[in-house]
């Protein structure tokens, strides 16, 4: 259910286009420090009340990270297989049977639903990538707004001159044409960055060292795949892997050439790590220091959440579990980092592209903004005793508020 409270939601818009048989939810929770910023999501079962949920986390996540934006989201249900979609018209489905048609129709349905959410974008509603969504379909958004400013997580060589228009880089070599602003694809892995920073100063506030810490990871996407590479980097040993093919378990840690070549590749786990298999049943109940759902929405459920012995729980996802049970797990003494702490990477990131930053000091300031974020909220629940989740809520709520008292919304 859609709760509606003093900080939201502004919007709720459902769209649809039945020549194509889009269906859309756009949720703009709230505008009070800035345009709302969320990323499109395109699953097969995504609904108005999972968009909103994740609006809300947008609007805690902006303003913990004291970046001027507001919360928002999107979602488009997109099927698993199009072909295999009774409900579309005859001519989609033909378009789809085409070779290359999957993505040819992926294309309409982001660009129909940019149309029809044009008039929010970008004062209200500034979208990103999310599951399903890249560099690619930002590409595609913003093509059809005809705003370059409607839409972050843009490919890298998508530029637009700060006093022209939207299009390649400038072919002038003189230093007053080469100021542009280009995108900043997700694909550079800000997120993961972010996610591997609040579990590295998670490990060390609950006193053991991030080297050799044993860790599991939900979710081999790109965020995923991001926290796995900067994890290993601080000396961290990823000992079980998920993806949408299986679990896999490594005692010792997974052979780093054959995860690369994997990510590389983009191939499905069981290719590479059939052996390392193990039931999805027994991944949750692994006696890892360090779990890290970076998945989908409520992936710590009622099945799995009496098995998990993890330490530390840090969400990568975004609402990897309801509130009820995070509260469970933490007053069994489990740490966790919440959502709109350990993946604000992203949306600061989205917030360097907007400024028209490059990619270094992108990184430069995901790290000092997490770096923040996570020892502000985590080093008051240890001293108060009291979750996480409320302390980072508690300070993003005055932060709006207080905004709210000024009259400068």
């Amino acid at each position: 259910m859609l709760k509606k409270d003093e900080f939201g939601p502004e919007y709720i818009v459902e769209v649809y286009d039945p020549k194509i048989g889009m269906k859309g939810f756009l949720v703009i929770d709230n505008t009070v420090l800035g345009p709302g910023k969320g990323g499109i999501r395109m699953t097969p079962d995504v609904t108005a009340e999972e968009v909103f949920r994740l609006a809300r986390t947008m609007t805690w996540k902006n303003a913990l990270a004291d970046i001027p934006f507001g919360g928002a989201k999107a979602g488009i249900v997109w099927p698993a297989s199009v072909k295999a979609s009774a409900d579309k018209p005859a001519s989609v489905k033909a378009s789809a049977d085409k070779p290359g048609g999957s993505e040819a129709l992926k294309k309409e349905f982001v660009q129909s639903f940019a149309r029809a959410i044009k008039p929010f974008t970008p004062k209200k509603y500034i979208a990103g990538p999310d599951v399903n969504t890249g560099e690619k379909e930002m590409k595609w958004f913003v093509e059809a707004t005809g705003n370059w400013r409607s839409a972050t997580g843009k490919p890298a060589n998508l530029c637009m001159e700060i006093f022209g228009k939207a299009g390649e880089k400038p072919r002038s070599t003189s230093k007053t044409r080469l100021r542009d602003k280009c995108g900043i694809p997700h694909e550079f892995g800000s997120t993961g960055f972010g996610v591997a920073k609040t579990t590295e100063i998670a490990a060390k506030l609950a006193g053991f060292n991030i080297k050799g810490a044993t860790v599991a990871i939900h979710g081999f996407g790109n965020v995923g795949t991001f926290t796995y590479k900067f994890l290993t980097g601080t000396g961290a040993k990823i000992v079980a892997l998920a993806d949408k093919s299986g679990a896999f378990f490594s005692k010792n840690g997974f052979e780093d050439k054959k995860v690369k070549k994997a990510i590389k590749n983009r191939s499905a786990l069981i290719e590479v790590f059939e052996k390392n298999r193990i039931n999805i049943n027994d991944f949750w109940s692994l006696a890892v220091d360090i779990l890290i759902p970076a998945s989908v929405t409520d992936v710590i459920n009622e099945s799995n959440k009496n098995k998990i012995k993890a330490k530390i729980i840090v969400e990568a996802a975004n609402i990897p579990m309801k509130e009820n049970i995070e509260d469970e797990l933490f007053k069994k003494g489990i740490m966790i980092v919440p959502d709109f702490v350990a993946n604000a990477g992203g949306v600061i990131s989205s917030y360097a592209e907007y400024r028209g930053y490059n990619p270094k000091k992108m990184f430069d300031l995901v790290e000092r903004k997490i770096t923040k974020a996570a020892k502000s909220v985590l080093i008051k629940s240890l001293k108060t005793n009291i979750n996480p989740r409320i302390i980072g809520l508690n300070i993003a709520k005055e932060k709006i508020e207080k905004k709210i008292k000024t009259g400068n919304s």
